[in-house]
């Protein structure tokens, strides 16, 4: 199985995590807010047993001290996060590490910390968090491709399963999606859809 998987969720409780496993989803992120070391201990520890003897592969956003304890095995940092972090403790752990970025100076600091795979976003508006940047636009994620050459590129931000097609052929290797699944009327539905999508792109 590729890593990270080409269609990416990203969601915020151990109740999606067991929903999306269930659905056989590849990849999924937690990406929980604002939790103290214990609260993040105890959803990370949580969301890892549910998709133990599975195939999804659990991508714990930030809480990285909490992702060793728990022996997490793929972590996701944002621009700050990776500031505060302790990328040779991260690395003795064996985490695999994923970087967001959103300019060029992002870029330069993700790819010092070796990374595993780049996410590039917003590529659309997106209503989920304020944005300090401006959408990326799909002809963005082509010239990260080209920067970043055979490391995983995963396109961020507003981006609809109906728009999946055109991303992956402007160069990106895997769709991250929140509001597309999270926010859906049929979220079951909406995830088989991408499924679907993921496979026959790959």
């Amino acid at each position: 199985m590729p890593y990270p998987d080409k269609f990416y969720p990203v969601v915020d409780s151990v109740a999606w995590v067991t929903r999306l496993t269930k659905l056989g989803v590849g990849t999924i992120q937690l990406r929980a807010k604002e939790l103290n070391d214990a609260e993040a201990l105890q959803i990370v520890t949580d969301a890892l047993e549910v998709t133990k003897g599975t195939n999804t592969k659990l991508v714990v956003n930030d809480y990285w001290r909490a992702a060793i304890v728990a022996g997490v095995k793929y972590l996701h940092l944002g621009q700050e996060d990776l500031a505060d972090a302790d990328l040779g403790e991260i690395r003795k752990a064996g985490l695999n590490l994923g970087i967001s970025t959103h300019d060029d100076a992002e870029l330069a600091t993700a790819l010092a910390a070796k990374p595993d795979y780049v996410a590039l976003g917003p590529i659309f508006p997106t209503t989920l968090k304020a944005m300090r940047f401006a959408p990326q636009g799909v002809a963005k994620i082509t010239e990260w491709k080209k920067r970043i050459g055979d490391i995983p590129l995963v396109a961020i931000g507003g981006i609809k399963f109906e728009q999946s097609a055109e991303i992956f052929a402007a160069g990106a290797d895997s769709i991250a999606v929140v509001s597309d699944v999270t926010q859906n009327a049929d979220p079951d539905a909406r995830v088989r859809q991408w499924l679907g999508k993921s496979a026959e792109a790959a």
